[in-house]
Protein backbone atom coordinates (compact mmCIF):
# COMPACT_ATOMS: atom_id res chain seq x y z
CA UNK A 1 0.00 0.00 0.00
CA UNK A 2 1.16 3.15 -1.08
CA UNK A 3 1.62 6.36 0.82
CA UNK A 4 -1.06 8.13 -1.05
CA UNK A 5 -2.80 5.30 -0.98
CA UNK A 6 -2.97 4.85 2.97
CA UNK A 7 -4.12 8.29 3.38
CA UNK A 8 -6.88 7.57 1.29
CA UNK A 9 -7.90 4.43 3.40
CA UNK A 10 -7.29 6.23 6.48
CA UNK A 11 -9.87 8.87 5.71
CA UNK A 12 -12.40 6.62 4.23
CA UNK A 13 -12.63 3.13 5.29
CA UNK A 14 -9.93 3.52 8.32
CA UNK A 15 -12.07 6.61 10.13
CA UNK A 16 -15.16 6.24 9.06
CA UNK A 17 -15.33 2.67 10.83
CA UNK A 18 -15.14 5.43 14.05
CA UNK A 19 -17.29 7.64 13.46
CA UNK A 20 -19.52 8.31 16.97
CA UNK A 21 -22.69 7.37 17.72
CA UNK A 22 -24.80 9.93 18.95
CA UNK A 23 -25.36 10.00 22.76
CA UNK A 24 -28.18 8.30 24.21
CA UNK A 25 -29.71 7.72 27.93
CA UNK A 26 -31.42 4.54 26.81
CA UNK A 27 -32.10 1.85 24.35
CA UNK A 28 -33.96 -1.23 24.20
CA UNK A 29 -31.00 -3.08 21.79
CA UNK A 30 -27.64 -3.02 22.58
CA UNK A 31 -24.71 -4.99 20.55
CA UNK A 32 -23.43 -8.17 22.44
CA UNK A 33 -19.95 -7.06 23.79
CA UNK A 34 -17.25 -10.08 23.22
CA UNK A 35 -14.17 -10.44 25.44
CA UNK A 36 -11.61 -13.19 24.90
CA UNK A 37 -10.21 -14.09 27.79
CA UNK A 38 -7.03 -15.62 29.28
CA UNK A 39 -7.12 -16.93 33.12
CA UNK A 40 -3.86 -17.19 34.50
CA UNK A 41 -2.87 -18.90 38.31
CA UNK A 42 -0.78 -17.04 40.35
CA UNK A 43 2.19 -18.44 39.01
CA UNK A 44 1.52 -17.41 35.01
CA UNK A 45 0.35 -20.85 34.74
CA UNK A 46 -2.51 -21.55 32.20
CA UNK A 47 -5.78 -22.39 33.58
CA UNK A 48 -8.66 -24.30 31.34
CA UNK A 49 -11.41 -26.44 31.98
CA UNK A 50 -13.60 -23.07 33.78
CA UNK A 51 -17.48 -22.91 33.00
CA UNK A 52 -19.82 -19.89 32.89
CA UNK A 53 -20.18 -19.99 36.56
CA UNK A 54 -17.07 -18.99 37.19
CA UNK A 55 -16.93 -15.78 35.64
CA UNK A 56 -17.91 -12.49 36.49
CA UNK A 57 -18.20 -9.19 34.44
CA UNK A 58 -18.47 -5.39 35.38
CA UNK A 59 -19.65 -2.85 33.25
CA UNK A 60 -19.04 0.48 34.00
CA UNK A 61 -18.68 -0.96 37.79
CA UNK A 62 -21.93 -2.59 37.57
CA UNK A 63 -22.73 -6.78 37.43
CA UNK A 64 -23.60 -8.28 34.12
CA UNK A 65 -25.28 -11.48 33.32
CA UNK A 66 -23.08 -13.97 30.98
CA UNK A 67 -24.88 -14.51 27.40
CA UNK A 68 -22.49 -16.25 25.54
CA UNK A 69 -19.48 -18.24 27.14
CA UNK A 70 -17.10 -20.78 24.95
CA UNK A 71 -14.22 -22.26 25.53
CA UNK A 72 -12.51 -20.91 21.94
CA UNK A 73 -10.29 -23.58 20.90
CA UNK A 74 -13.68 -24.33 18.90
CA UNK A 75 -13.27 -20.84 16.75
CA UNK A 76 -11.13 -19.99 14.18
CA UNK A 77 -8.37 -17.79 14.48
CA UNK A 78 -7.37 -15.10 12.19
CA UNK A 79 -3.73 -14.01 13.02
CA UNK A 80 -2.50 -10.46 11.48
CA UNK A 81 1.46 -10.76 11.41
CA UNK A 82 2.90 -7.48 11.30
CA UNK A 83 6.72 -7.28 10.99
CA UNK A 84 8.83 -4.19 11.41
CA UNK A 85 11.16 -3.44 8.96
CA UNK A 86 12.02 0.06 9.69
CA UNK A 87 16.00 0.67 8.95
CA UNK A 88 17.20 0.08 12.51
CA UNK A 89 15.93 -3.46 12.08
CA UNK A 90 17.93 -4.26 9.46
CA UNK A 91 20.84 -6.82 11.61
CA UNK A 92 18.12 -8.90 13.41
CA UNK A 93 15.87 -9.35 10.71
CA UNK A 94 16.68 -12.28 9.12
CA UNK A 95 16.19 -13.81 12.89
CA UNK A 96 13.50 -12.22 13.06
CA UNK A 97 11.67 -13.99 9.63
CA UNK A 98 13.07 -17.12 10.32
CA UNK A 99 11.16 -17.34 14.20
CA UNK A 100 8.16 -16.17 12.25
CA UNK A 101 8.15 -18.65 9.54
CA UNK A 102 8.12 -21.49 12.92
CA UNK A 103 5.13 -19.92 14.40
CA UNK A 104 3.09 -19.84 11.45
CA UNK A 105 4.37 -23.49 10.99
CA UNK A 106 3.28 -24.47 14.42
CA UNK A 107 -0.48 -22.01 14.35
CA UNK A 108 -1.06 -24.38 11.36
CA UNK A 109 0.28 -27.65 12.94
CA UNK A 110 -2.73 -27.81 15.69
CA UNK A 111 -5.82 -26.02 16.50
CA UNK A 112 -8.64 -25.19 14.38
CA UNK A 113 -8.70 -26.22 10.52
CA UNK A 114 -9.82 -22.57 9.89
CA UNK A 115 -7.16 -20.58 11.78
CA UNK A 116 -5.68 -18.58 8.46
CA UNK A 117 -2.83 -15.96 9.18
CA UNK A 118 -1.76 -12.75 6.85
CA UNK A 119 2.21 -11.15 6.66
CA UNK A 120 1.83 -7.29 6.61
CA UNK A 121 5.86 -5.17 6.97
CA UNK A 122 5.61 -1.76 7.65
CA UNK A 123 8.65 1.28 7.78
CA UNK A 124 7.30 4.41 6.10
CA UNK A 125 4.34 2.74 4.57
CA UNK A 126 2.13 -0.23 5.84
CA UNK A 127 1.84 -3.28 3.38
CA UNK A 128 0.12 -6.49 3.17
CA UNK A 129 2.26 -9.01 1.60
CA UNK A 130 -0.24 -11.97 2.01
CA UNK A 131 -3.60 -11.94 2.04
CA UNK A 132 -5.27 -14.61 4.89
CA UNK A 133 -4.18 -18.15 4.48
CA UNK A 134 -3.83 -21.87 5.36
CA UNK A 135 -0.60 -22.07 3.09
CA UNK A 136 2.60 -22.05 4.79
CA UNK A 137 4.43 -21.49 1.66
CA UNK A 138 2.39 -18.64 0.57
CA UNK A 139 3.47 -17.11 3.73
CA UNK A 140 7.09 -18.23 3.34
CA UNK A 141 7.28 -16.70 -0.09
CA UNK A 142 5.89 -13.62 0.98
CA UNK A 143 9.29 -13.13 3.61
CA UNK A 144 11.69 -13.88 0.56
CA UNK A 145 13.63 -10.28 0.19
CA UNK A 146 12.26 -8.24 2.98
CA UNK A 147 14.92 -5.57 3.44
CA UNK A 148 14.81 -3.00 6.33
CA UNK A 149 14.51 1.00 5.24
CA UNK A 150 13.33 4.03 6.50
CA UNK A 151 10.93 4.90 9.83
CA UNK A 152 8.45 3.56 11.35
CA UNK A 153 4.49 3.67 11.19
CA UNK A 154 3.57 1.24 13.88
CA UNK A 155 0.42 3.18 14.99
CA UNK A 156 -0.52 3.13 10.80
CA UNK A 157 0.26 -0.58 11.17
CA UNK A 158 -1.72 -1.67 13.98
CA UNK A 159 -4.79 0.83 12.72
CA UNK A 160 -4.95 -0.92 9.39
CA UNK A 161 -4.48 -4.06 10.58
CA UNK A 162 -7.56 -3.86 12.73
CA UNK A 163 -9.77 -2.83 10.43
CA UNK A 164 -7.98 -5.78 7.80
CA UNK A 165 -9.13 -7.54 10.90
CA UNK A 166 -12.58 -6.64 11.86
CA UNK A 167 -13.86 -8.02 8.52
CA UNK A 168 -12.70 -11.69 9.92
CA UNK A 169 -14.85 -14.00 11.73
CA UNK A 170 -14.09 -16.01 14.88
CA UNK A 171 -11.03 -14.75 16.58
CA UNK A 172 -8.89 -11.56 15.69
CA UNK A 173 -5.21 -11.65 16.56
CA UNK A 174 -2.22 -9.09 16.00
CA UNK A 175 1.37 -10.14 16.48
CA UNK A 176 3.81 -7.20 16.46
CA UNK A 177 7.86 -7.83 16.08
CA UNK A 178 9.13 -4.49 16.55
CA UNK A 179 12.11 -2.72 18.38
CA UNK A 180 9.65 -0.28 19.53
CA UNK A 181 8.75 3.56 18.73
CA UNK A 182 6.88 5.11 16.21
CA UNK A 183 8.25 7.71 14.40
CA UNK A 184 6.22 8.37 10.65
CA UNK A 185 2.63 7.45 11.43
CA UNK A 186 -0.20 9.68 9.45
CA UNK A 187 -2.28 8.05 12.66
CA UNK A 188 -2.26 8.74 16.41
CA UNK A 189 -2.09 6.55 19.66
CA UNK A 190 -5.67 7.20 20.49
CA UNK A 191 -7.05 6.31 16.84
CA UNK A 192 -5.14 2.98 16.39
CA UNK A 193 -6.07 2.15 20.15
CA UNK A 194 -9.71 2.58 19.11
CA UNK A 195 -9.44 0.48 15.94
CA UNK A 196 -8.29 -2.06 17.82
CA UNK A 197 -11.28 -2.20 20.52
CA UNK A 198 -13.53 -1.66 17.63
CA UNK A 199 -12.52 -4.58 16.06
CA UNK A 200 -12.28 -6.38 18.94
CA UNK A 201 -8.49 -7.41 18.54
CA UNK A 202 -6.22 -9.02 20.95
CA UNK A 203 -2.90 -7.51 20.34
CA UNK A 204 0.59 -9.18 21.49
CA UNK A 205 4.21 -7.82 20.39
CA UNK A 206 7.27 -8.98 20.68
CA UNK A 207 9.35 -5.86 21.50
CA UNK A 208 13.58 -7.21 20.33
CA UNK A 209 15.26 -4.73 21.99
CA UNK A 210 17.92 -3.11 19.79
CA UNK A 211 20.08 -1.50 22.72
CA UNK A 212 19.82 -2.99 26.15
CA UNK A 213 20.74 -0.17 28.43
CA UNK A 214 18.65 2.99 28.53
CA UNK A 215 20.89 5.10 26.84
CA UNK A 216 19.62 5.20 23.00
CA UNK A 217 16.20 3.09 24.08
CA UNK A 218 12.96 4.66 22.87
CA UNK A 219 11.26 4.05 26.09
CA UNK A 220 8.31 5.63 25.05
CA UNK A 221 7.94 3.44 22.45
CA UNK A 222 7.87 0.66 24.30
CA UNK A 223 5.40 2.08 27.12
CA UNK A 224 2.90 2.28 24.07
CA UNK A 225 3.33 -1.28 23.00
CA UNK A 226 2.83 -2.01 26.37
CA UNK A 227 -0.73 -0.16 26.24
CA UNK A 228 -1.45 -1.42 23.40
CA UNK A 229 -1.06 -5.30 24.68
CA UNK A 230 -2.61 -4.55 27.77
CA UNK A 231 -5.96 -2.62 27.07
CA UNK A 232 -6.48 -5.50 24.61
CA UNK A 233 -6.23 -8.42 26.69
CA UNK A 234 -2.19 -9.40 25.12
CA UNK A 235 1.04 -9.11 26.58
CA UNK A 236 4.63 -7.81 25.00
CA UNK A 237 7.16 -9.71 25.13
CA UNK A 238 10.99 -8.53 25.11
CA UNK A 239 12.83 -11.67 23.76
CA UNK A 240 16.48 -11.54 22.55
CA UNK A 241 17.06 -13.14 19.15
CA UNK A 242 17.29 -16.87 18.67
CA UNK A 243 15.90 -19.50 21.37
CA UNK A 244 14.08 -16.59 23.43
CA UNK A 245 12.11 -15.20 20.45
CA UNK A 246 11.06 -18.57 19.21
CA UNK A 247 9.61 -19.11 23.22
CA UNK A 248 7.87 -16.17 23.20
CA UNK A 249 6.15 -17.15 20.29
CA UNK A 250 5.52 -20.07 21.41
CA UNK A 251 3.85 -18.13 24.62
CA UNK A 252 1.11 -16.42 22.41
CA UNK A 253 0.40 -19.48 21.34
CA UNK A 254 -0.24 -21.36 24.29
CA UNK A 255 -2.16 -18.55 25.32
CA UNK A 256 -4.63 -18.34 21.61
CA UNK A 257 -5.45 -22.28 22.24
CA UNK A 258 -6.27 -21.63 26.62
CA UNK A 259 -8.68 -18.89 25.29
CA UNK A 260 -12.39 -18.10 26.61
CA UNK A 261 -14.87 -16.04 25.10
CA UNK A 262 -17.21 -14.40 27.35
CA UNK A 263 -19.89 -12.22 26.01
CA UNK A 264 -22.94 -10.09 27.24
CA UNK A 265 -25.30 -7.62 26.63
CA UNK A 266 -25.19 -4.26 28.55
CA UNK A 267 -28.05 -3.37 30.88
CA UNK A 268 -28.36 -0.99 33.56
CA UNK A 269 -24.92 0.63 32.55
CA UNK A 270 -24.58 4.19 33.68
CA UNK A 271 -23.27 6.45 30.87
CA UNK A 272 -20.69 9.09 31.43
CA UNK A 273 -19.30 11.58 29.02
CA UNK A 274 -16.61 9.31 27.97
CA UNK A 275 -17.02 6.77 25.03
CA UNK A 276 -15.29 4.01 26.43
CA UNK A 277 -16.90 1.77 28.97
CA UNK A 278 -14.09 -0.12 31.19
CA UNK A 279 -15.20 -3.78 31.61
CA UNK A 280 -13.98 -6.09 34.42
CA UNK A 281 -13.64 -9.56 34.45
CA UNK A 282 -12.60 -11.89 37.08
CA UNK A 283 -13.63 -15.17 38.47
CA UNK A 284 -14.71 -16.35 41.70
CA UNK A 285 -11.71 -18.11 42.04
CA UNK A 286 -9.05 -16.38 44.54
CA UNK A 287 -5.77 -15.99 43.22
CA UNK A 288 -6.73 -16.67 38.98
CA UNK A 289 -6.08 -13.77 36.72
CA UNK A 290 -7.93 -13.12 33.99
CA UNK A 291 -6.32 -11.66 30.63
CA UNK A 292 -8.33 -9.65 28.58
CA UNK A 293 -9.27 -6.19 26.67
CA UNK A 294 -10.05 -2.73 29.35
CA UNK A 295 -13.30 -2.17 27.30
CA UNK A 296 -15.35 -1.04 24.55
CA UNK A 297 -16.39 2.01 23.28
CA UNK A 298 -19.99 2.48 23.04
CA UNK A 299 -22.96 4.91 24.17
CA UNK A 300 -22.20 8.14 26.29
CA UNK A 301 -24.08 10.67 27.74
CA UNK A 302 -25.55 13.40 26.22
Amino acid sequence: MTLASRRTFLATAGLAAFAQQPPVTFRTEVKLVRLLATVKDADGGLVGGLTKDDFRIFDNGVAQELAVFEHHTAQPLSVAIMLDISGSTAKDLKYEVDSLQRFAKALFGSGNEGDQAALFTFNHDVVKLSPFTRRLKRLEDAMKGIKAEAGTSLYDAIELGAVELGRRDGRRVMVIVTDGGDTTSLTSFHKAMEAAHRNDCVIYANLVVPIENDAGRNIGGEHALAQFTGGTGGKVFQPTIGAALDRAFDSILRDLRTQYLVGYYPKNVPLTKNRFHTVKVETKTAGLRVQTRSGYYGDSAP
